[in-house]
């Protein structure tokens, strides 16, 4: 029973110490709600004035946009007026151009007659003197095509890999062929088959390998043949198996022949491709003279003289 009063005792004074907050606080929001209606009734009356300064200036603006109308009218007829006047200026002045034109052209009809036939006689002589020249160095090529392939005896073949053949060899037996085949394959040179054996020849292709010098390298295994012949080889020739002379070598990236540097895309096309033949041809009938470094010097020299001084003892005496 005595925690029952204590109880109710404390909640009295609980509510003694609220009644006089809540008061406070009905009495601020009073306070607060009477500000707001005085600030709301101020406004209002500023919105009623404005109201009728915003009637006033409709009023006004509207004025102002018949003024405007009026004015672009008067100006639209003004510019219209300036338009026709501008479209007759350049009327005028276009006839008076044509006019011009049309003086200027029959005036240059003789003259550009005259240019038409001049040209046409400089442009016969000029074929006729292109058509000279393309002769003259169609035969100084054929001269040394001919000379390359018959008297030097040196001639390419595709197929499996390119095949390199010999003749002239032999003085004694001069149609007989010596030939080697090698076959560029993964950036690798390989010799596949040598017509008669040579010796040396793993090395060979091992530098071959390093410098990318095929030009370099038929010109050696050439006078490798003429070597041999000059001592005399066994009664059966014997020719290089295809793995025996295979060098797992990568060629460099850079493409350099005894004559300096030459194409990458050539060298890599020259083996065991199908325009192989057709581009060493080209590439035969292009250069046929700086290949005759292919050959030593003595075999060269002991023929005829070269086509380059066939062809500019023929130009001399044109």
């Amino acid at each position: 029973m005595g925690e029952t009063i204590q109880k109710m005792q404390k909640l009295r004074l609980e509510c003694e110490t609220e009644i006089p907050v809540q008061l406070q606080r009905a009495t601020s929001a009073l306070t607060s709600f009477r500000n707001s209606l005085d600030f709301i009734k101020l406004k209002s009356e500023q919105t009623s004035q404005n109201q009728e300064k915003l009637g006033q200036l409709k009023t006004r603006s509207r004025e102002l946009e018949d003024e405007l109308v009026k004015a672009l009218a008067v100006k639209t007829d003004k510019e219209a007026t300036r338009m026709d006047l501008n479209d007759s200026v350049l009327a005028a002045k276009a006839r008076i151009e044509e006019l011009k034109r049309i003086v200027q052209i029959k005036t240059a009809k003789e003259e550009e007659y005259g240019a038409i036939i001049s040209r046409q006689s400089m442009a016969i002589e000029a074929q006729e003197e292109k058509v000279k020249k393309n002769t003259d160095h169609k035969e100084s090529t054929e001269d040394a095509i001919s000379w390359y392939n018959k008297v030097l005896g040196f001639r390419i073949e595709g197929g499996r890999g390119v095949k390199f053949i010999f003749n002239n060899i032999n003085t004694e037996h001069p149609h007989e062929e010596y030939s080697f085949i090698v076959r560029h394959e993964d950036n690798t040179y390989t010799l596949l088959d040598c017509h008669p054996f040579l010796e040396d020849t793993k090395e060979l292709v091992q530098e071959l390998n390093r410098t990318n010098g095929l030009f370099k390298f038929v010109r050696i295994m050439r006078e490798k043949f003429q070597a041999a012949v000059s001592i005399g080889y066994p009664d059966q020739a014997i020719s290089v198996h295809p793995e025996s002379a295979t060098v797992s070598i990568s060629a460099p990236t850079s493409s350099v022949s005894a004559n300096g540097s030459e194409s990458r895309n050539e060298q890599n096309q020259l083996p065991g491709q199908p325009g192989a033949l057709e581009i060493r041809n080209k590439k035969v009938k292009r250069v046929g003279v700086e290949k005759s470094q292919i050959l030593s010097p003595a075999s060269a020299s002991s023929h005829r003289r070269s086509p380059r001084l066939l062809a500019s003892n023929r130009a001399k005496n044109n």
